[in-house]
């Protein structure tokens, strides 16, 4: 791996620099898990792409860029060292268009990244259900069809987004017959303002509404908005998920910049005799560089012709976890005023901190628990015995 930044790449890193620099809100936005925040961000989503930088890897006919991985990787680490804004829209960009790029029509490309790309449409992920979360395949809402199109009925939850959301793609049963329960199901994209659907805000602990309940009463979605095959919807969910799990979601960029603003709070704030929080500091550090060599490795077996597989297990787990440690330190370097919520007046760095620990404990959870992938990692890739199940 060859870690020296050819000329293009330091000439892209450069321009994505320069352009942050002089665009990025002097005073951060609100939260996006508020209806005000969330327009917000919907706006800086549009102002990102009006010069192309919301969606750099994909092709210029999309709005983007036409950049390599690597170029990505970059943006993503100016992204976050230059204190951007959250991206409302990073379930359509991270999880709906790569399924798009592989699974969609050209029909369906050209009607959905556009106005996905601009903020015009955001999007919400609806795959978990009460009793099918990490189970995806014990999912029970179906999909039913009808004339030109499906009727979608059944209820989602803690669908990220959806609180506030445009549309939202997800699994539905179309064969209920099916002789195993991933089969038979189909992938579909619907709108959340329908009359038929009823969106139902869910608290996080902060009690801002971060996800949603989706209750659907013959939704009607047309043909034209399936994602692949009817009945083929788990080999395009898989599909999906390998993204959320792998490099697109969590870039490294994330956590080497919260690892340096760590790193700065350590040095503003905490008691030098603190060694056991020192070293909390210093684990941090090391696992966010680990994390970056670690991506930059998986970037350059995929610009190789390589995939990443049951690898991404690993990414997951590991990034779910230093998200989660990376919080934890600062909240204790901050002492009482770490857990002041972002519209305090003496809340430290705007609440980003208490705001940021929030979401990392999800972390384990989302795309997958840690624990499942696990069980990937300890049976795909280190071949070890499956787990006895009953």
């Amino acid at each position: 791996m060859d870690l020296d930044a050819s000329d293009a790449d330091a000439a892209f890193r450069a321009e994505a620099r320069a352009w942050l620099a002089a665009h990025v809100p002097a005073t951060p936005l609100p939260s996006l898990e508020t209806r005000e925040g969330f327009a917000a961000h919907r706006a800086w989503e549009a102002q990102l792409a009006a010069d192309r930088w919301s969606v750099v890897s994909w092709p210029a006919r999309y709005g983007g860029r036409d950049a390599t991985l690597f170029q990505w990787l970059a943006f993503e680490e100016e992204y976050y060292a230059a204190g951007a804004p959250g991206r409302v829209s990073q379930n359509g960009i991270n999880l709906l268009a790569p399924t798009l790029f592989e699974h969609g029509t050209p029909d369906q490309r050209a009607r959905v990244l556009g106005p996905m790309a601009t903020g015009e449409a955001i999007w919400a992920q609806a795959w978990s259900e009460p009793e099918a979360g990490s189970d995806l395949a014990a999912l029970r809402s179906t999909a039913v069809r009808t004339d030109g199109g499906w009727l979608l009925r059944g209820q989602k939850t803690w669908s990220s987004r959806a609180a506030f959301a445009d549309r939202a793609f997800g699994l539905f049963r179309s064969e209920p017959g099916a002789p195993r329960p991933h089969q038979g199901l189909t992938y579909l994209m619907f709108p959340l303002d329908a009359p038929e659907a009823t969106v139902r805000p869910i608290g996080r602990l902060d009690g801002k509404p971060a996800f949603a309940e989706l209750f659907l009463d013959d939704v009607f979605v047309p043909d034209e908005d399936v994602i692949g095959e009817p009945g083929q919807g788990w080999r395009v969910a898989m599909s999906t998920a390998g993204n959320e799990r792998g490099l697109t979601l969590r870039s490294p960029g994330r956590f080497t910049a919260a690892a340096d603003r760590l790193t700065a709070l350590w040095r503003e704030s905490a008691d030098p005799t603190d060694t056991a929080l020192r070293d909390r500091v210093a684990d941090a550090v090391i696992g966010a560089r680990a994390y970056q060599l670690f991506t930059y490795v998986n970037a350059s077996r995929i610009a190789a012709g390589g995939t990443l597989g049951a690898e991404s297990s690993l990414n997951k787990v590991f990034w779910s976890e230093l998200d989660l440690a990376l919080h934890e330190t600062a909240l204790d370097l901050l002492g009482p005023y770490g857990a002041l919520a972002d519209d305090a007046d003496d809340a430290p760095a705007h609440g980003s901190w208490a705001e940021g620990y929030t979401f990392s404990l999800a972390g384990p959870l989302y795309a997958g628990t840690n624990e499942i992938q696990r069980n990937i990692i300890a049976e795909r890739l280190l071949g070890l015995p499956k787990e006895a199940r009953a």
